[in-house]
């Protein structure tokens, strides 16, 4: 490993961590990266999960410095997600890796279009919905998440933020908090699968998550002092940009 190797894993995971924490998306730019870099798609889908992990205790600890922290709310929705994780993790290592790249591709058009029909607005309702009834659908939604997270994990910040506005009628800092909390909790699982596959890079995943812990910490704590709008805004630039990328790809 060069140094350039390093430098690029360093840059594309402070941007990563960034993005994942503000929005969602961060793995559509290390996926790509980690596959160019010479790994197979799914050693590289493993390596990303070193990044996740690290990346979101960062941002655990930001949104916590700042008393952001939907608790127990955000515990339930983890341990479902983790259970659906462990499925996903395990489909992902057995399929072969063309086609894991064009599921890839697939996911990165669905991400993009997705997010412009339908963008993730704030609740208009000015009362969360926390209750019992509510938190329940979340928790079983948040299983399928997992499956989906454990699978691939790219674009799945959108997909957590849009259910936790339109379920519970959260704002997008505390959905961002919850969201940071879930995906570190089902990571543990789905990391755990592709270690015991050996599908995990460490070295390309420590200088990667080295880069996604600075950019978390970064936007854990910008999200929270900018508000709701910042972060709207932010996403907008992100899909714009994920929308370019995908083009030029093509």
């Amino acid at each position: 490993m060069d140094i350039l190797q390093i430098v690029l894993l360093l840059g594309v995971g402070v941007i990563a961590g960034f993005v994942n924490t503000v929005a969602g998306g961060g793995s559509l730019l290390t996926l790509p990266i980690l596959i160019f870099l010479g790994l197979p798609p799914s050693m590289a889908n493993g390596t990303n999960r070193v990044a996740i992990f690290l990346q979101n205790i960062s941002g655990i600890a930001g949104f916590k410095s700042k008393g952001i922290f939907v608790f127990p709310y955000s515990l339930w929705a983890g341990l479902s997600a983790l259970v659906g994780a462990i499925l996903g993790a395990q489909f992902s290592v057995q399929i072969k890796g063309e086609l894991f790249n064009q599921i890839l591709a697939i996911v990165m058009v669905a991400v993009v279009i997705i997010t412009i029909i339908n963008p993730i607005k704030n609740p208009t309702e000015a009362i969360e919905r926390l209750g019992k009834k509510h938190q329940l659908i979340g928790i079983i939604v948040f299983f399928f998440i997992g499956i989906y997270g454990g699978f691939i994990q790219a674009g799945v910040g959108f997909i957590i933020m849009g259910s936790l506005t339109f379920i519970n009628r959260i704002s997008l800092v505390k959905a961002n908090s919850i969201k940071v909390f879930v995906v570190f909790t089902y990571t543990i699982a789905a990391l755990a699968v592709f270690i015991i596959e050996d599908q995990v890079n460490w070295i390309y995943g420590l200088n990667l998550a080295a880069g996604n812990m600075t950019g978390a910490w970064i936007a854990s704590r910008w999200s929270v002092k900018k508000g709701d709008v910042w972060i709207r805004r932010f996403m907008i630039v992100m899909v714009s940009a994920l929308a370019i990328k995908l083009w030029i790809s093509a």
